[in-house]
């Protein structure tokens, strides 16, 4: 396959973008990809790790922050990492550190995944919680749907079913707490 951009040469890189769920695929040769901006630093830095990726995310993050807002640098106030500091490894200090930057991950998120919400594989030991948690939303959202359509019958049944569900989910929340707190 030729480079789709100087069409003279086999193309060896292969580049896809998402931005605003709009999906853009393009072929290119290791000299078109390496002229190209965010390419070239890739090709002359082969070392390559998620956390560079992050990291090179997040700077251009700060920088547009920055730009927007002259506000402090955010900082965490259970392990002290500052956002500036989060942005150059990459890396979260704790658990804690997800809701100090939630607002700055969000933007992040929705760029590199196109949502904040996920949606794929989910733990063995949370899935049955998650599944349950989906299946109620999915209930609710039928329920509004049957109140817009005046389906009052329909609308008592799915209510039912959620509130089954509902006390399900509280049940098995309360059994967890239990062997936690047994441990």
């Amino acid at each position: 396959m030729l480079c789709d951009q100087c069409q003279k040469r086999q193309a060896t890189v292969h580049v896809e973008k998402i931005v605003n769920n709009q999906r853009v695929e393009y072929n290119l040769c290791e000299q078109c990809a390496q002229g190209q901006g965010e390419l070239g630093s890739f090709f002359s830095n082969p070392v390559f790790s998620i956390n560079s990726l992050l990291s090179a995310l997040l700077n251009d993050e700060e920088r547009r922050s920055r730009a927007l807002h002259a506000q402090p640098s955010t900082c965490c106030e259970t392990c002290g990492l500052t956002y500036g500091e989060f942005a150059r490894i990459g890396r979260l200090g704790c658990s804690d550190c997800y809701e100090t930057f939630s607002e700055r991950l969000d933007s992040i998120l929705r760029r590199m995944q196109g949502s904040v919400t996920h949606v794929g594989k989910v733990p063995k030991r949370a899935g049955a919680h998650l599944a349950l948690r989906r299946q109620i939303s999915e209930l609710r959202r039928e329920l509004e749907a049957a109140i817009e359509r005046e389906a009052y019958e329909e609308a008592a049944e799915l209510r039912d079913r959620i509130r089954q569900l509902e006390a399900t989910a509280s049940k098995d929340a309360e059994e967890g707490q239990a062997k936690a707190d047994g441990s």
